[in-house]
């Protein structure tokens, strides 16, 4: 990797702040280590109050919008965050001139702002993490066929306007290529989980039963991450619901890690299912913590149904040898075929009773977390994923110094 000591890297993140930005927040760690001055425009957020005043790093952060509810109120949400982190990147720009702006999609909004960044002589990354049309569809799955076209033309405009993009698995650069980016252009950097923290993790106690739980479940099912619509976390409910109630089951206990836009909707379902002393939300968790209570846990699910979302979730019950229930969809199969048990999607009574037949057979549950956490351990893990990351923005830097020269 070139030496990218001194450079200025600026990230743009709109739908999340910095602290709640896993992807963004190991990226910035690793551009801090190789000697990099980072500031990442973000939204306010009390959670982003470790990340402020560390040493090489800075935050300008503005008044988070109301977060959308439709997809008009996406809209309003994106270009609201927009309209207040212009002004800081201009700012920041006269005051400290950018070597590489990073712009961390969705939304695919950003065009505008990257061609004139570009016309100014800045390098511009794009960290696309996920699909907008496809991601639309899964939310909103009556979206009129004009807005699926506007969403690919945005698209097609983002990668007229960058440099280079990092992204997430194959699937995705497949797309972008697509989209009229250069294939020796677009990277593939996988989200996988650091190798220290999951070490740190698994010497961590289990979360706590809460009283309101059966204190007599021996065994533990999680699923963890962003309650998003997409996420079909309610068929995670579905499956509890079977196993509990129409099996009789009640030894098994289902915990549903994060927070997100369904929570409350998923806590009023357990609810009315009658499924309290089965099923329980602890909430939003610290690395560190997750991976203790995933490393105790006796298997991982994902309702996932998007083929094209690598779930980070899988990577993280991989990485501490937590086996996986999963549907039976494109990029999860490349990601955990082997240490993992699939399913057809959508089918809930087949993750069902593959569920029950893993957690009633330890020997296979040892079996195939030993296949993920060499897996991760290997290739999957940020460790060695971050250094195809670092040399992608050390190509920019280079050019960008060429050019100064």
């Amino acid at each position: 990797m070139s030496d990218v000591r001194g450079a200025h890297v600026a990230a743009m993140v709109q739908n999340v702040s910095l602290a709640d930005d896993n992807r963004l927040c190991k990226q910035v760690e690793a551009l801090r280590a190789a000697g990099c001055r980072v500031t990442v425009i973000t939204r306010r957020d009390d959670a982003n109050e470790p990340w402020r005043g560390l040493p090489g790093l800075t935050l300008l952060e503005y008044r988070a919008p109301v977060d959308g509810a439709s997809a008009g109120g996406h809209v309003r949400e994106y270009a609201t965050s927009l309209m207040r982190q212009i002004p800081r990147l201009v700012q920041l720009h006269l005051r400290d001139r950018i070597d590489v702006l990073q712009v961390c999609q969705p939304p695919d909004l950003y065009f505008p702002v990257t061609a004139l960044a570009r016309r100014l002589g800045v390098r511009v990354l794009l960290d696309q993490r996920d699909l907008m049309p496809e991601t639309f569809a899964q939310r909103y799955p009556s979206a009129p066929a004009r807005a699926m076209q506007v969403l690919d033309w945005l698209e097609r405009r983002t990668q007229a306007h960058v440099d280079a993009s990092v992204t997430v698995n194959d699937h995705l650069r497949d797309r972008l290529i697509a989209a009229g980016g250069a294939p020796e252009r677009i990277h593939v950097v996988r989200n996988g989980p650091v190798l220290e923290r999951l070490d740190r993790g698994g010497a961590s106690p289990r979360l706590p039963i809460p009283s309101h739980v059966r204190s007599d479940l021996s065994s533990i099912v999680t699923w963890a991450g962003k309650m998003g619509r997409q996420d079909r976390v309610d068929d995670v409910i579905r499956v509890a619901d079977r196993v509990v109630h129409e099996w009789g089951r009640d030894d098994v206990g289902f915990v549903l890690i994060g927070n997100g836009e369904c929570l409350d909707e998923l806590r009023c379902m357990v609810d009315e299912l009658g499924l309290r002393d089965s099923v329980w939300f602890p909430g939003w968790l610290g690395e560190v913590d997750l991976y203790g209570h995933l490393a105790a846990a006796d298997v991982g699910v994902d309702t996932s149904l998007q083929p094209e979302v690598t779930p980070v979730k899988a990577m993280e019950y991989l990485g501490v040898g937590l086996p996986l229930v999963a549907y039976d969809v494109q990029e999860t199969r490349r990601l955990a075929e082997g240490a993992a048990v699939l399913v057809a999607p959508g089918d809930t009574e087949a993750l069902a009773r593959k569920l029950l037949r893993l957690l009633d057979d330890p020997t296979e549950r040892a079996r195939l977390g030993r296949v993920g956490s060499d897996r991760v351990r290997r290739s999957l893990a940020w460790d060695r994923q971050s250094e195809v990351y670092l040399d992608t923005v050390a190509g920019l830097i280079t050019t960008r110094r060429d050019e100064l020269v």
